[in-house]
């Protein structure tokens, strides 16, 4: 009674206002820091907290660009054509003399190339400087790769612009591989450029036997295969089956004019 009115309390009444107190002004109870220390019970050793694990945010991986891959650059450029489509846009002109010209036997090859668009008439033209022009077996016109003979004029023909593919064709027609005629440079000048030289290529006969063609011929030579030096001309298929074209020439070389 006596301490009542004095105000005295407990200890542990006091404790408990103060605790009560201490609760209501500090708001919540703080949470501990995941990375700080855990509680540690009275005069136990603190804890070495450089030794404790810390969750951390993980960090931005770097950008990396993706490579780009090589030959990107030229690709922006156009291709470069094809070695075939190169080939092809090649084209050689062919100074004709004899039976592939407008009007003869054999002129059909250079209409079907034309039409396939492997060769293509450009001009009528003449030897730059004078060849012989002789007729073998059958009336056969033969140009003689021997320049300076005596006896020979300048030949005159036509030109065609012609494909690889179409002159392949012409070298089968001429037996340039069986050694019947070889494909040779020969100059050229245009009708109506006098004075202006085109190197290009023609069918002479085969130098085996251009020698003796020449003499065969009494050495005098035609300045053009006309219609009228090509009278008598005989188609390979009505020639003699059983001989080769080199064996004609043969026989045609030995006999006497």
């Amino acid at each position: 009674m006596r301490q009542a009115e004095r105000g005295w309390v407990s200890r542990d009444e006091s404790y408990g206002r103060r605790r009560a107190h201490a609760t209501s002004t500090t708001g919540p109870p703080r949470v501990a820091n995941k990375c700080s220390a855990q509680p540690t019970k009275p005069n136990s050793p603190r804890p070495n907290l450089s030794s404790l694990p810390c969750q951390s945010a993980p960090s931005a991986r770097p950008y990396i660009r993706p490579p780009i891959p090589m030959g990107a650059a030229e690709e922006q450029h156009p291709p470069a054509p094809a070695p075939a489509a190169v080939e092809e846009s090649k084209r050689t002109l062919v100074f004709t003399y004899g039976t592939l010209k407008r009007g003869f036997s054999n002129h059909g090859l250079l209409q079907d190339l034309a039409r396939a668009g492997d060769a293509a008439f450009v001009a009528a033209a003449a030897t730059a400087d004078p060849l012989p022009l002789v007729c073998g077996p059958y009336r056969v016109p033969f140009l003689l790769n021997l320049p300076g003979e005596h006896g020979c004029q300048r030949v005159r023909g036509e030109l065609y612009s012609v494909t690889a593919r179409g002159l392949a064709r012409l070298d089968e027609l001429e037996g340039v591989s069986r050694a019947h005629y070889e494909r040779l440079p020969v100059s050229v000048v245009v009708d109506g450029e006098e004075g202006t030289v085109e190197e290009v290529v023609a069918y002479y006969a085969h130098r085996g036997y251009a020698a003796e063609m020449w003499a065969r011929s009494g050495r005098r030579g035609h300045a053009e295969y006309s219609p009228a030096v090509a009278a008598g001309y005989v188609r390979r298929v009505d020639r003699p089956q059983h001989l080769t074209f080199l064996d004609q020439i043969r026989v045609f070389v030995s006999s006497q004019s």
